[in-house]
């Protein structure tokens, strides 16, 4: 592997010349390239915006806020919901231009907090180092960009990678932002754990999470709703398994080749195609138990290779990959935006080292395109139990169980104390440090 990947950057840095490097690493060319990018997402989706129209999770979304904006009847306050009740903001703030701004709304949001993520990633283009990263994390972006642009990962990744650069300099505003993504979408506790496991900043980072949460169910109980607060996680541990989850795929091939008692079915209350069959359900069931031995898991191979590694920030984004890609492979839920939950660590991590990170790098590209691939392309076929989607589907979920034990293997050998782990110089996940990008010209 490791000599397929240093092909792979031969190949890519005998495409970029010096002076292409020397461009790309403007921030006027940076610039060009976010503005180009989003301009393109606006112009596909501007039928949609001019008929008033949504797609993807949207409609779903504004029929929530409209609910709540006309009938003061909001989930998570007056029933339970299925997201933490912080989702409420993002889907409600979308909402105030009205039904038939509401697509166009949503893009501005999420194009506003995109900016920000390359603005942390490059200071404002003042660092160097972190163009290759911002460069990543826009060719992710457009990969997975019918999940990014239209899901709530949209809105929490960008928080995560923001979170990620500010931790060293503003360890509390990045303990809050994590805290509000976490209310928003659960993962990015997953990040918040790591933290607490590994840096130095761990009890102002508590503390900052403490806060900002009794804020929140604070104002839930004023609004009535702390009933509902907790309901998420009843309605997500009552789920069967989802199409597209890896504990899954034995049982959609069973499905495909016509197995007696395996079938895909619609799961209505919640819009999702889950699948049923011999010894699925037991599998659903130990699936939740199975992610929290994974988590303790790998929080002991955190704070074992705590003792041995002395560059913490790489430890911090090592842990947080392990655990966050720990959520996505032994979920039974398998939805495409759970790429969104590994890719903003893995563009922070690239943006500290590329060596170190490209591994994962390359191998989320790969896994991005085979997602998008798989949803929305050759979805409704890969229901209808075609093999070549199957194919796609199962060599998906193969790199994401692989991506998981690329970070153990990591975190293994640094407990055991069998990799050199150079400080880096003056790395700005640690350090905060800036280095002057190239003049703009």
């Amino acid at each position: 592997m490791s000599a397929f990947l240093e092909d792979v950057d031969l190949r890519v840095a005998s495409t970029l010349t010096p002076q292409r490097r020397v461009w790309l690493t403007r921030p006027r060319t940076l610039l060009s390239g976010f503005l180009l990018l989003h301009l393109i997402f606006l112009l596909a989706l501007l039928p949609t915006i001019a008929a008033g129209g949504t797609l993807g999770d949207l409609p779903l979304y504004r029929s929530w806020a409209e609910g709540g904006l006309t009938s003061q009847i909001w989930p998570g306050l007056d029933y339970s919901w299925v997201y933490p009740i912080g989702a409420l903001a993002p889907i409600t703030i979308a909402a105030l231009g009205g039904p038939a701004l509401y697509l166009l709304f949503w893009f501005l949001m999420t194009m506003l907090l995109n900016g920000g993520a390359i603005a942390a990633l490059t200071d404002w283009g003042r660092r160097t180092s972190g163009y290759a990263a911002a460069w990543w994390w826009l060719l992710l972006y457009l990969v997975l960009s019918p999940v990014a642009l239209l899901r709530l990962e949209g809105i929490t990744a960008p928080l995560v990678i923001i979170a990620l650069v500010l931790l060293a300099r503003r360890p509390v505003v990045a303990a809050a932002l994590l805290t509000v993504a976490t209310w928003i979408k659960v993962w990015p506790a997953a990040v918040l754990l790591s933290i607490i496991a590994v840096s130095r900043h761990r009890m102002r980072v508590v503390a900052a999470s403490v806060v900002v949460s009794l804020g929140i169910v604070a104002g839930v109980w004023a609004l009535g709703g702390l009933g509902y607060l907790t309901g998420f996680i009843t309605m997500q541990s009552d789920r069967a398994l989802q199409v597209e989850a890896p504990i899954s795929t034995p049982w959609v091939w069973l499905a495909a080749l016509g197995a007696p008692g395996s079938y895909i079915y619609q799961n209505f209350a919640i819009a999702t195609r889950e699948v049923a069959g011999p010894g699925a359900g037991a599998a659903a069931s130990a699936m939740t138990p199975l992610m929290l031995l994974a988590i303790a898991g790998v929080l002991t191979l955190i704070l074992l290779a705590k003792r041995r590694s002395t560059d913490t920030a790489h430890l911090l984004l090592l842990g947080a990959l392990a655990l966050s890609t720990a959520l996505v492979v032994f979920n039974k839920v398998g939805s495409p935006q759970y790429m969104l939950w590994i890719a903003p660590i893995i563009a922070v991590g690239v943006a500290s080292n590329w060596n170190r990170w490209r591994t994962p790098a390359y191998l989320m590209l790969v896994i991005g395109v085979l997602t998008t691939l798989i949803f929305p392309i050759f979805y409704l076929p890969l229901l209808d139990g075609d093999p070549a989607a199957l194919l796609l589907l199962t060599v998906r979920n193969a790199l994401m169980i692989a991506m998981f034990a690329w970070t153990v293997q990591r975190l293994w050998m640094l407990a055991l104390g069998r990799v050199a782990e150079p400080v880096l110089a003056r790395s700005h996940v640690t350090q905060g440090a800036r280095t002057p990008a190239r003049n703009s010209g």
